[in-house]
């Protein structure tokens, strides 16, 4: 052995190459996750791990097929009235949508993944919204409604009304973790479950759930 702790005629790591390859693998960790929980300074959504339960928060072990991140509620579980804009710019409040089943959806123009996920909130509107059920995709976002109904237009979103938050506490009022984060909400604006992270919410799965969470709200009343 050398006086580095190498073998003979091992070929010798410097300090400089080690430290080089431990910040690309730190860059790479950085690039896997910055979809779901990276930001820019325009939101207070706080930074922690997708895949951390909310602390203190009940749930049960219960899972979608098709949506594997979606963790329900051990009971239904009462959500701050967050107030926001809506496209003409009248204030509205998550209370307004009380008396029917609510698909919350809060999103950034600066997510990519939201981006990505937005057709398909917009397909499952098409096919289920009515008079029992909306999905609400409420920007939280400082660029304002402006910015967000281009980001709509941009990706050919039709059916989803436009909602913003400029001030951006929404999401630490509603303890996302996350963008994009969506609440399954009942009829009594309690939330029912929630998925942090996009996913295909006109999959057969997921419209099977809300298709079952408007059939037993309706069997209650």
């Amino acid at each position: 052995m050398n006086e580095n702790g190498n073998a003979p005629g091992a070929p010798r790591r410097s300090t400089a190459a080690v430290i080089t390859m431990a910040a690309i693998a730190a860059l790479v960790g950085f690039a896997a996750v910055y979809g779901t929980l990276g930001r820019p300074d325009n939101t207070s959504v706080p930074e922690t791990s997708a895949a951390a339960p909310e602390k203190g928060a009940p749930e049960t072990r219960r899972r979608v097929p098709g949506l594997p991140a979606f963790v329900f509620k051990t009971a239904p579980e009462t959500l701050a009235d967050v107030a926001f804009v809506d496209g003409t710019g009248a204030e509205r409040k998550l209370s307004d949508f009380r008396g029917k089943i609510v698909l919350l959806n809060l999103w950034a123009t600066w997510c990519a993944p939201c981006r990505e996920e937005m057709p398909s909130l917009d397909r499952l509107q098409q096919e289920l919204g009515s008079d029992t059920f909306e999905v609400v995709a409420l920007a939280v976002d400082r660029t304002g409604p402006d910015a967000a109904r281009k980001f709509l237009d941009s990706i050919g979103v039709k059916q989803l009304a436009l909602y913003s938050d400029t001030t951006t506490r929404t999401g630490s009022q509603l303890k996302a973790i996350g963008m994009p984060t969506t609440i399954l909400i009942d009829a009594e604006g309690r939330e029912i479950g929630r998925l942090p992270g996009p996913a295909e919410w006109d999959s057969e799965d997921a419209k099977r759930l809300i298709r079952e969470t408007i059939e037993t709200a309706a069997a209650s009343n």
